[in-house]
């Protein structure tokens, strides 16, 4: 009874006219079904929600704003960018106007600083707790697994076409050179981790906690693109 009124309920928000969901394997669909509609059905909503994310993002790193070059301030508020760019795919989609680029940018976002996050701040746990009080401790590891959630969302109106996986590499694999292995100037300019602290307005970068932030980012960036790109095979051969 209590899943009969549940499915009515759902079939009451979900309006028709939402993208077939392609038949994909699990680990490139983990979502059930129902989720991906409520989602895409919220669709303005999920924008609205990650506008708001995009605009506490930029206040959160203000401090980090303040300690680096001009030049190197789009490259430094890696998880506010990943949920301007799952905001602005959605809203193209639901404006008719889907773009490819957009949607594979968002999804290499969402997937790579969903989960990148949630490791620093599990693996440096002691250090961000010294000043970071536990309700936004909490508030930042549940926000960015569901960015999570939200990628796997997108390929229900994407086909993450190679032209667009390849700008997302290139965006995202930027982002890792300069994060941690030849900073544009001065210093790597990844998110401020525990331990670091400028000196003589240079910023430190503590070890071993630069190599490990390092290996989850580029890890990450590596199986964004394992997932598109097997995304868009899986598509084809299921078109085919």
């Amino acid at each position: 009874m209590a899943t009969s009124r549940l499915d009515r309920a759902l079939d009451e928000l979900v309006d028709g006219g939402l993208p077939e969901r392609d038949s994909l394997p699990w680990w490139l669909a983990p979502l059930p079904r129902w989720l991906e509609d409520v989602g895409l059905s919220l669709a303005w909503v999920v924008v609205a929600i990650n506008v708001v994310g995009t605009a506490f993002g930029f206040w959160y790193y203000r401090f980090q704003f303040a300690a680096e070059p001009i030049a190197v301030w789009p490259l430094i508020p890696d998880s506010p960018v990943a949920t301007l760019f799952i905001a602005l795919s959605l809203a193209a989609w639901k404006l008719g106007r889907s773009n490819e680029y957009l949607n594979a940018l968002a999804f290499f976002g969402c997937w790579k600083l969903g989960l990148w996050t949630p490791f620093v701040l599990l693996a440096f746990r002691d250090g961000f707790l010294e000043f970071t009080p536990l309700p936004l401790y909490a508030f930042l590891l549940t926000s960015h697994l569901s960015m999570v959630v939200e990628a796997f969302v997108v390929h229900r109106y994407a086909d993450f076409r190679v032209g667009a996986v390849a700008v997302a590499v290139a965006w995202y694999g930027l982002n890792d050179v300069v994060d941690y292995f030849v900073p544009l100037v001065e210093t790597p300019h990844h998110t401020l981790l525990p331990g670091q602290r400028t000196v003589d307005g240079v910023i430190t970068h503590v070890s071993p906690a630069h190599e490990l932030a390092a290996a989850g980012a580029v890890v990450l960036t590596l199986t964004a693109t394992f997932l598109a790109l097997s995304t868009r095979v899986k598509k084809l051969e299921a078109g085919a």
